[in-house]
């Protein structure tokens, strides 16, 4: 494998607190836009595959295909593989690799997908030339990013300001950018690609159910996460303050009228 060019530091890291989030995620709530340029017969990469729920349905969505899942971190990788598992799907692998330097031959990939990746990634337009690289002629380019400062909630509870204020500098500190939803077509048109459709989609939590969900998930990942460790490290943050962030999270949770909703922009471009 190429020597790794990764220079950021995942900012979540993988507590449960984090995968809670990432084994929600589905083909139908997080590529929707994806979905129909996809055909049976598709050979797919899907980098940054996480516990490979997505990776699984569009595995299932291309019965006479294949799919790979990259992933940089090797530990997630067997949960990963227990999900394909689980599902019966045989038209599935996963591997170790880095968006930066893919291991694969040019024009392999019918599809190359990435979701809430480059957010995270040193070199956000080199990954994008190598996820242009390994995919065939006439085959699509697929990402789709999370765009922390265009994420707005209500009831406006102060301790969440000071989440979005914090998480964003040690997004930063990290090496990565948390508003990368709204550079995608940006850094594809850096990247060399010149067919790009742009667009957006997004997640609203608002039922109880979703408020006690989402508020939980941040509240344990703001004091028990690598996010958590990072944030101290770095010095952006002391254990009280994360305390009184993840208080603030609850209790936003507990509001009746309480709503949040993320943006999400996506790029789905042809080679």
């Amino acid at each position: 494998m190429p020597k790794s060019q990764e220079t950021a530091v995942y900012t979540h890291g993988h507590h449960e607190s984090v995968l809670r989030s990432h084994t929600w995620r589905t083909a139908a709530n997080s590529a929707a836009y994806l979905l129909g340029s996809l055909k049976p017969h598709m050979k797919i990469l899907d980098i940054g595959c996480g516990p490979g729920t997505i990776t699984a349905d569009l595995a299932a969505l291309v019965p006479d295909g294949h799919v790979t899942g990259v992933d940089h971190a090797p530990g997630i990788l067997d949960q990963a593989r227990a999900t394909a598992a689980e599902r019966g799907l045989d038209n599935v692998d996963f591997t170790i690799g880095d968006v930066h330097a893919l291991d694969f031959p040019d024009d392999t990939f019918c599809v190359v997908h990435a979701h809430q990746v480059l957010q995270h990634v040193g070199d956000p337009v080199q990954a994008l030339r190598e996820m242009r690289r390994v995919t065939r002629p006439g085959g699509f380019i697929a990402a789709r990013d999370g765009d922390y400062a265009a994420m707005t909630w209500y009831p406006d509870v102060p301790g969440l300001t000071d989440w979005l204020d914090l998480y964003r500098r040690v997004a930063r500190a990290n090496g990565g950018e948390p508003d990368a939803g709204r550079r995608l077509r940006s850094w594809a048109l850096a990247a060399g690609l010149t067919d790009i459709t742009a667009t957006s989609g997004t997640w609203t939590f608002a039922t109880p159910d979703e408020r006690e969900w989402w508020s939980g998930l941040w509240a344990d990942r703001t004091v028990a996460s690598s996010y958590a460790e990072r944030a101290t490290q770095l010095g952006e943050a002391t254990d009280d303050r994360l305390r009184a962030v993840a208080e603030a999270w609850r209790e936003w949770g507990k509001q009746e009228d309480g709503w949040f909703g993320v943006l999400h922009g996506e790029i789905l471009c042809r080679k």
